[in-house]
């Protein structure tokens, strides 16, 4: 069967049964996570969980929407962090006012996902709260220092976004949370940062990806954190790279030693974006173009 006509029959696979619950509150939804079994799964945008369930590879018998939840959208600043209700939008992250002067690398970021459509629909919180590896906001949190807000029967906790994901599609969130937002530290005024992902298409998942955010000081680097996307069975953070280029002015022997560390720790699988060696390659390659341009910004 050729390539096109099994995405046609992809297309046309149906999920199996369950039942559909709209919560209009958070701790309406912590409650229903509580009453029903533990085949239970929440829906934010879907553009990674129906795909699973219509191909049979995810079965939820209870689908719980978070799509009325009012209380998880916005982004705003609370004291010296940024707070981001998980059911923001791909779009609302482009449009926000205050991301776009605290953050914009979550602009930069947003504007490479997938497609105009589905940016419109796709949350930020679904992006970073199953653990596809493929997602780019992962690396993102990672590099920034995000943590996780997860709300549960016993009552709220926050996971920083370097621990929450131990391996494909599995995180440390516990049975009945629900990620309820994602709160940044504040970057300092006239730090760097880039988004660099190398990608088949538009719609694709990177083959590689690197989110760099870094501060400089009389012309070196004061401090630099570096995300990997799609070049493991996890988001990377690649503190050997980042560590790599502190104290310099990032001249063409560090961009390298940087590349190589981000290199070494990619261990991506082969597919249709290329062979791991390759792919692995490519997470330096990016390492060194968010690089470049992140230390441009910072220094301009």
């Amino acid at each position: 069967m050729g390539h096109s006509a099994r995405l046609l029959w992809e297309d046309l696979l149906i999920p199996g049964s369950f039942e559909y619950h709209r919560p209009a509150s958070l701790s309406e939804a912590v409650a229903l996570l509580g009453r029903l079994d533990s085949d239970a799964r929440l829906i934010a945008g879907g553009h990674s969980l129906i795909p699973m369930m219509k191909l049979r590879l995810a079965m939820p018998t209870h689908l719980v929407d978070l799509a009325g939840v009012a209380e998880l959208k916005g982004a705003r600043l609370e004291g010296g962090e940024i707070v981001i209700g998980a059911m923001t939008t791909q779009r609302e992250i482009i449009m926000s006012g205050v991301l776009a002067e605290h953050a914009p690398i979550l602009r930069e970021t947003a504007e490479v996902i997938a497609d105009p459509q589905v940016r419109y629909v796709g949350t930020i919180g679904g992006n970073v709260a199953n653990g596809d590896p493929g997602n780019d906001m992962p690396a993102l949190m990672m590099a920034l220092g995000a943590s996780y807000v997860l709300s549960g029967p016993g009552g709220e906790r926050r996971v920083p976004a370097r621990d929450y994901y131990l391996s494909p599609y599995e995180t440390a969130a516990q049975p009945g949370e629900v990620l309820a937002a994602i709160r940044v530290p504040k970057p300092p005024a006239g730090h760097g940062w880039a988004y660099e992902k190398l990608k088949r298409k538009v719609g694709d998942y990177a083959t590689a990806a690197a989110a760099v955010i870094l501060t400089v000081s009389g012309g070196r680097i004061a401090s630099c954190a570096i995300g990997l996307t799609n070049v493991g069975g996890t988001a990377l953070f690649a503190s050997e790279a980042a560590a790599a280029t502190v104290g310099t002015a990032l001249d063409p022997p560090t961009l390298a030693r940087a590349a190589a560390a981000a290199t070494a720790i990619a261990s991506p699988a082969e597919d249709g974006r290329g062979s791991a060696e390759y792919r692995a390659k490519m997470a330096g390659v990016m390492t060194a173009r968010a690089l470049k341009r992140a230390f441009a910004r910072a220094a301009s």
